[in-house]
């Protein structure tokens, strides 16, 4: 690849701009993200032309790690083989409502955790729903190294692997040296599992606390050793329920992730093709985290999963006894439902075009009916004076986001996970011992 000019972040983009966009995220964060509580006898049933992704949800891990704002619970064999039987009934549930998907992501949790229970339940996915052509799954670096981690070679199409860091420091402030090892094995685990896959993805996250520039570009020079098809480095993100555990302990002041984002660009931008404000790919038409992006309607199976159907999030019940209960007496798992106006999802559907550097005029008017530039007059106006966006002259339809934009689309979107982390927090507090 050509080289890449190097990115100044910071020049680009000063600190009292950052601030104000997380104070305006946190508004409309305040405002939007929050569910009513609902009982559904079924969810709503699919409209024609319209194509779904498959989120399936595993809430098991063996540790839990600190930072983690993700729903799950501590291991235990038998409740976690019950689950899976009742994950699969509830793909049943939606297939007999006459859903089709045209790709799945298993989510966590570790997804890995039973891997004869996740291939029964790809493998049932796949039969149910022929239209899935490619499934994304997540694990962590111990779990590469079990004897019967290839068995799922063939069955996944990107695995996503959650390494966060090569620096023995952090992974030992973040408690996770001792659980998966010093940056050196997970290191060696990660060059024996790259060829498994079609797409190995490698998860890192920067803004640790004392995670200086030069530690930071030792672990992104390894990774363009290593090579991967696909990099993504997450912001670490800071919620309601990690603020005591993380926000003094581990989390760098936000004012050092603009300096730390571009020493990931100017070092992964030379190798890589940049597929959103945070993933680099070898191509442009690999799968990602961020289904979101490419999917404007998902359904979520499991406890604690999110559906996003029309203009409505569903959320899952979090209590796993309940999801047991509500699937074996044929019922959905939800339990949550906001419904959004038009102009909330016109806003969401901005932010993620900044995010994947997509901003597409014709997106807008063909899916949506509006005039992009009218109907988001205020915010594309921010966008402008931001530096974010700026219009194409090639290709009028596309507008540029620049670095500045891709800057300000990871702060974005920061914002809005850690408001949806929230959600789970809120969901989760209520939780007793009898529901995990």
């Amino acid at each position: 690849m050509t080289e890449q000019p190097q990115v100044r972040i910071g020049k680009l983009m000063p600190n009292w701009m950052i601030n104000l966009t997380d104070r305006i995220m946190q508004y409309y964060i305040d405002r939007y993200l929050n569910c009513d509580p609902v009982v559904l006898d079924r969810p709503p049933e699919p409209q024609p032309g319209h194509q779904y992704l498959l989120y399936a949800h595993i809430p098991f891990c063996k540790t839990l790690c600190s930072y983690c704002t993700f729903h799950r619970f501590l291991f235990k064999e038998h409740k976690a083989r019950e689950y899976f039987i009742n994950l699969r009934k509830e793909m049943d549930y939606v297939k007999a409502l006459g859903y089709d998907f045209t790709s799945m992501y298993i989510g966590g949790g570790t997804t890995t955790i039973l891997e004869d229970e996740l291939i029964r339940t790809i493998e049932h996915a796949r039969t149910l729903f022929p239209g899935i052509k490619e499934v994304s799954c997540e694990t962590d670096p111990l779990q590469i190294a079990t004897p019967t981690f290839r068995n799922l070679k063939g069955l996944v199409d990107r695995m996503s692997i959650g390494v966060q860091s090569f620096n023995d420091d952090i992974l030992k402030m973040t408690e996770r040296y001792d659980k998966f090892g010093s940056g050196a094995l997970i290191y060696e685990r990660l060059q024996e599992a790259l060829e498994l896959f079609p797409t190995t993805n490698v998860d890192m996250i920067f803004g640790f606390r004392g995670q200086n520039l030069e530690m930071l570009q030792r672990d992104m020079d390894l990774l363009v050793e290593l090579n991967p098809r696909q990099i993504t480095t997450y912001p670490l993100m800071v919620t309601s329920q990690t603020r005591k555990s993380v926000k003094q302990t581990i989390a760098a002041k936000g004012i050092e992730l603009a300096d730390q984002y571009a020493v990931i660009m100017n070092t992964l931008g030379n190798h890589y093709r940049q597929l959103t404000s945070w993933t680099f790919g070898r191509t442009h038409d690999e799968g990602f985290d961020e289904y979101v992006v490419d999917h404007d309607e998902y359904l979520g199976v499991g406890s604690g999963a999110f559906s996003f159907l029309g203009s409505s999030l569903y959320v899952n019940t979090f209590s796993l006894r309940r999801y047991n209960e509500r699937i074996k007496a044929g019922m959905t798992g939800v339990e949550r439902r906001r419904n959004f106006d038009k102009h909330a999802v016109l806003q969401y559907r901005l932010l993620l075009g900044l995010f994947s550097a997509r901003l597409s005029r014709k997106y807008f008017r063909e899916v949506h009916g509006v005039d992009l530039d009218k109907a988001l007059f205020k915010e594309m106006l921010g966008l402008r004076i931001a530096g974010a966006i700026k219009d194409n002259p090639e290709d009028p339809d596309n507008l540029i986001v620049t670095d500045a934009g891709k800057f300000l689309g990871l702060v974005m979107m920061k914002a809005f996970y850690s408001g949806m982390d929230n959600v789970r927090a809120e969901l989760r507090k209520p939780l007793r011992d009898i529901d995990c």
